[in-house]
């Protein structure tokens, strides 16, 4: 069983690539937009390249932009290549060790300039370096208004192996996502919590998509979870444009009581027929 059949994805994938008026906002490091596999993508934002392809930020990035932005019919999963996506890095692609990571401020200031461009789903593959009880005010407030004007925030619940979370991954309106194995089963790394159970969301994190220099990789990681989710808000908001923010949001959570650290897969089928449900009953 693939990545993309494990949480039902094909279907979506057949009946649209994608509008580009949906706009997907994309935090994370520089993307290497030269690669020949998103020749075709609509990349918005700062689309200046990798200063340095081999560095660690811009592999993570361009990775990220194969799963939501590649060429149909490549190894990529290319989710919505029909989709804009605008690219906001926010750590230096000349980061060569360890996870990407940001601070708060970071953020805040990415998610805010997102929004400002008109990103309706904002996917953050960069989270901060270990989860922390203590609140920061401006993501918070960020992120408070990210719910105010409907903009669905997506965001990897992180590979610290802690039981915990952090401003992000805590806010009521954030899905945060850990990764799973081939099995279903929560990857080793993968941060788990109560606002993570309860609010968030599975998907596989084992997954093969480009690298900088024209290059291809099969990589894990809540990072490389976290897309899949991003681009079944984004096909769904293609399919059904009318559709507010918190109807497609409650189709992709799914129906049902969380109580568990762990949140159950995604389903990508099961969303599009809530939410074709959703609009005939309208």
């Amino acid at each position: 069983m693939t990545p993309l059949d494990m949480v039902r994805l094909d279907g979506l994938l057949a009946r649209t690539t994608g509008s580009p008026k949906i706009m997907i906002g994309l935090i994370d490091g520089p993307v290497d937009t030269t690669h020949s596999g998103l020749a075709a993508a609509l990349l918005r934002g700062h689309a200046s390249g990798c200063a340095v392809p081999q560095a660690t930020a811009c592999t993570h990035a361009t990775f990220v932009a194969g799963i939501l932005s590649g060429r149909r019919g490549s190894p990529a999963p290319a989710l919505c290549p029909g989709c804009t996506v605008y690219l906001r890095p926010i750590f230096s692609d000349r980061t060569f060790a360890g996870p990407p990571s940001a601070t708060n401020d970071d953020l805040a200031r990415a998610l805010r300039e997102c929004m400002a461009a008109g990103a309706v789903v904002v996917n953050v593959s960069a989270g901060p370096p270990a989860p922390s009880m203590a609140d920061n005010r401006l993501l918070a407030q960020a992120l408070d208004t990210a719910a105010r004007r409907g903009v669905i925030v997506v965001a990897a619940a992180g590979n610290t192996t802690d039981l915990g979370t952090s401003t992000l991954t805590r806010h009521r309106w954030v899905v945060p996502v850990i990764a799973v194995d081939a099995h279903g089963r929560p990857a080793r790394q993968s941060t788990l919590g109560p606002s993570i159970g309860r609010n968030g969301l599975a998907a596989p994190g084992g997954l093969t998509s480009f690298t900088a220099g024209n290059g291809l990789a099969t990589l894990t990681g809540t990072s490389f979870a976290a897309p899949l989710v991003t681009g079944t808000i984004a096909l769904l908001w293609s399919l059904f444009p009318t559709a507010s923010a918190a109807e497609i949001r409650a189709a992709v959570l799914g129906r049902g009581r969380r109580d568990a650290l762990i949140p159950p897969l995604l389903d990508a089928e099961a969303a599009y027929q809530q939410m074709k449900e959703l609009i005939h009953a309208g």
